[in-house]
Parts: structure tokens; sequence; C-alpha cells
């Protein structure tokens, strides 16, 4: 049984070092070179993007015996061979201005000794444009420019703008050497997880062909279930193919949907479903900027996103759902149009993402682990023994535990959104099948969750804003929201949940079992 490449991301070492398992995007490599010189693709971390910078290193080298069965090996020309400079800022932290430069400078420095030559020019700029012109001339060839996490530098300070800043404009100034040697220059590839602007980043470079959701190209990285079933067939025997495709399945780059390398090699390893990629990266800054801007947490299942929005991320202008799309919080459900500007629907793209980053954002909430770690499990089980009573002192324990400073600094506390949220943020962490704002003849459910053949419709009301109490079940009686799923589940319970912005708590709490209701 061949063995799993995790972690590995040299195209050397997997097709050397050992007899790995290798999934082969080679295909990806003559098409883009026949088809252009300037690329940028932006993927998620973990995902194989800097696998195939250096598969493109390794082919543009002519290194054919590295290749050998796979589809490049007879679709290009090996006698043709480039010099190659790689750029990477995938490891370690950049901290200021400063050192981006150390780096950069030891970057430029290690090129010229792989390529033999000398550089003199002290300014980094002038550097790398030197390092380019005399690859060029010393070996007689075009050059090659491949840069990997091009981004990671502005992401490190993201939550520093000015700092941030900073090293945006020094980067600028260094990419900005590319559109200066395009005479020396016979393929450029440049990857990263966000999509800065080109005004922002790459000013200039007009020509820079973004294919980032561009459905040729929409399985460059990542794993089809096709090539899933093929490579990995072997170690496939009594997995259950549904369940992984929802915990690892549903990245859409306009094309096939691609599952998450990075998940699927160590659920091969383990065979235990776990949150593998989310646990790998702290989404520390998202988290704070969702609890910053008061963003609902249900919105997450039916992003509305325009094309601009999508690719609007800069340091001073950062949306939430372009930084969820971009880090792969998000992925696309639907492309459509409105009038004559595209749309996109965003969603989560699987079972893993969706209960961790909830998760993830109820610890914001309750900042001791194991309290909140209790409260989870103990709300599965209410809903499991229909214990509505347990179920309602957990919450109203949760919210009794907020500390009033927290309420004093946040003003939303007094909408139905927050409060919608919170219950949402823990029934998602349980990895339950929780749908926001579900359309039916009569109106929108404010949630549905699904356990077993169970399922629960809660409405929820802040009684300050909406008068009278008991409105929240008495809406759902009146707009018989539940009809949409008779006959998709054996029992339907109603829930109705007050709230009082001045109790900071719950002050209403009901359910009813629709048959009863009916009878």
């Amino acid at each position: 049984m061949k063995k799993l490449p995790i972690g590995i991301q040299s195209f050397v070492n997997i097709r050397t070092e050992a007899d790995y398992y290798y999934v082969d995007k080679t295909r990806y490599v003559v098409e883009l070179v026949e088809k252009g010189k300037y690329f940028f693709l932006s993927r998620p971390r973990r995902f194989g993007k800097s696998l195939f910078l250096d598969t493109l290193r390794q082919a543009f080298f002519g290194r054919k015996e590295l290749f050998s069965g796979l589809y490049i090996e007879n679709h290009w020309n090996w006698d043709q061979r480039y010099p190659v400079i790689h750029i990477s800022f995938g490891s370690g932290v950049i901290q200021d201005i400063g050192d981006l430069r150390d780096r950069f400078a030891y970057i430029l420095k290690i090129n010229a000794q792989e390529g033999q030559v000398t550089l003199t020019e002290q300014n980094l700029r002038e550097r790398f444009l030197e390092l380019i012109r005399f690859l060029s001339i010393q070996h007689n060839q075009k050059v090659v420019v491949l840069i990997d996490e091009y981004d990671k530098p502005i992401l490190d300070n993201i939550d520093k703008p000015q700092t941030a800043i900073e090293i945006r404009e020094g980067l600028k100034n260094f990419y900005s050497v590319i559109k200066d040697s395009d005479e020396f220059l016979k393929f450029v590839f440049i990857t990263g997880v966000s999509k800065f602007s080109k005004v922002s980043l790459f000013s200039g470079l007009n020509n820079l062909d973004d294919i980032t959701l561009d459905p040729d190209v929409a399985t460059i990285c990542g794993y089809t279930h096709e090539e899933l079933l093929e490579t990995f067939s072997e170690r496939l025997g009594g997995v259950d193919i549904e369940a992984l495709r929802l915990w690892y399945d549903g990245y859409n780059f306009l094309g096939e949907r691609v599952y998450n390398p990075f998940d699927i090699l160590l659920f091969l390893k383990h065979h235990d479903f776990r949150n593998y990629w989310f646990e790998t990266g702290s989404p520390s800054f998202l988290i704070k900027l969702i609890a910053q801007h008061h963003y609902p947490m249900p919105n997450l299942e039916r992003v509305e996103a325009s094309e601009s929005l999508l690719s609007s991320f800069d340091v001073d202008q950062i949306e939430i759902e372009t930084l969820l799309f971009q880090t792969g919080y998000l992925t696309i459900e639907e492309r459509f149009r409105k009038g004559n500007r595209l749309t996109y629907r965003l969603t989560y793209p699987n079972v893993e993402v969706k209960s961790s980053l909830t998760d993830t954002v109820l610890g914001y909430f309750v900042r001791a682990k194991s309290e909140k770690e209790r409260n989870v499990l103990a709300c599965y089980d209410a809903l499991q023994t229909l214990d509505f009573v347990r179920l309602r002192e957990i919450f109203h324990a949760f919210f009794a535990a907020i500390p009033y400073d927290w309420y004093r600094k946040n003003d939303f506390a007094r909408y139905e959104a927050y409060y919608a949220s919170v219950f949402y943020c823990y029934f998602t962490a349980l990895g339950l099948d929780v749908t926001a704002e579900q359309m039916t003849n009569n109106g929108r459910i404010d949630m549905a969750v699904r356990l077993g053949k169970r399922v629960f419709l809660l409405e929820f009301k802040v009684v300050e804003i909406d008068g009278n109490t008991n409105k929240a079940i008495k809406q759902i009686r009146k707009m018989r929201y539940w009809e949409r799923y008779i006959g998709k589940a054996e029992e339907i319970y109603l829930i109705g949940v007050e709230f009082s912005s001045t109790d900071r708590n719950i002050v209403g709490f009901d359910w009813e079992r629709v048959d009863a209701l009916i009878g």
C-alpha cells in the first residue's frame, strides 16, 4: 500500500522519497503554459497550492524523470529548460516592514546562489530586477517566476492595520518589478489565500490572468470525487463515502466540487471524522471581526455577494463575506444574475467547516471552554430526550453568565439576531442539520433543526420590540410553518423563545408537538 503524502509540499519528495500517492494535476501545467504567461490563483490554506507550484518548478527545470507516467510526460518539451525564481513567504511570521525586507533579501540571495549569479544592487527592488536579468543572460533563456503565499506577510498583521499597510506597500514595490521585466520572463504564477485588488498589490500588471474562478481550472487544487475513488481506492474499504462527502467535500470554484486534500489524507490515516483542516489554523481575527460587526451567524446559511465584493479584500476594506469566502469558510453554492450584476450565493462547504466555525464563535461568547463543552453536550442530550425544560435551563444559564460589562459594550443584545446566533452556534457546533431563515409559503422559519427523524422549529422574539409575550409560539401556530415538514419527519416540535433586552435573558420558552396541536 502506498504512503500518504501528509504535509509534503515538495513534488520531488513525493516522486522520489517513497512510494507516495499522487493525484495527477500536470495537465494544468501544460494547459496554463499554452494558454498564457501571467497567472494568479487564490485558494484556501492547505489546499495544495505549494505542491502545484513545485510541480511547475520541476517541469520548467526539465526534470523529465520525475514525471514518468503522468499526463505531462508526453505533452512537454523536455529539451527546453528555464531558470526559475521561487519566492515563498509561507514559513514563519513577518513582524514588520524591516522583517519583510530581511526575508526578501534572503530569498533573493538563495535564488542567486542557485542560479549561479552575483548580485550587486543594494536596493531590494533593483536587486530583484537584477536577478531576473542576470539569470536570463547567464542561462540564455527567459526566466520563470513563481510566488507562493504572496499575501501572507499582510495576513500575518491583518489585526495591526498600520503595519499591514506598510507591508502591503513594501510588497507592492517588490512585485512591481514583474511588469518591468516582461522581456526577460517566460512565465509567472502567483498564489495566495486572499485576493487583493490589482491596484493595491499588482499595479500596472494589467495582463495578470486571475484564474481563481475560471471553470477550466476549478479542480487545479483539491481532489474531485472521481480522483478520490480512483487514487485512494485501496484505502476506502468500509468507509461511508456519503459521510465523507458531507464532511470534507463541497468546495466549489465554478466547476466540479473538490475535497480538501489535507482533510482526506488525515482521514485516510486515522479513519475518524474530525476537524483536521480547521484545527491547523486559528481564525481568531475572523472571529473578532464577526463579533465586532455583530454579524448574525444564521445569515451564513445564505449569503449573497456580488462579484466585486468577493474580490474586494484589502487592509482598509475588509468585508466579512469576502474574508469568509477567500479563506475557505464559505464557498459558492450558485451563480446567477440580478439585472446586469453577476451575483453569487455562498454557503458552508461542508460539515467540518460549519460545525467548527460556529463552535469557535460560541467559544468567543463562552470564555470557559469546559463550561461550553458541557453545555453543548447537555444541549444534545436535551434534544435527544425531548427535555425542553432542561434545554431552557441551559440557554438561560448561558445568558445569565455573560458579564454585564460585555452587554454594556455591545448594544446588539437587544436584537433577535444575537439570540438566534447563540442558539444557532450551539446546534451547529454539534454537527446537527440546521437551517436558518427557511422560506415557506406563509413566511420564514427562524430556525429548523433536524435530529434523526425529528424536526424542531424555532421562532425568536424580543419582547421590547415585539410587545406581548408568547408571540413566538403564536406566530408558528398562525403561520403553520410545520406544514413544510409533514411527511418528511416522524415528529415535529415547535419551540417559541422570547427574550428581554432589559432582563438580558429568556423570559418565555414554550413548546408543542405538532400532532397534539393538530389534534
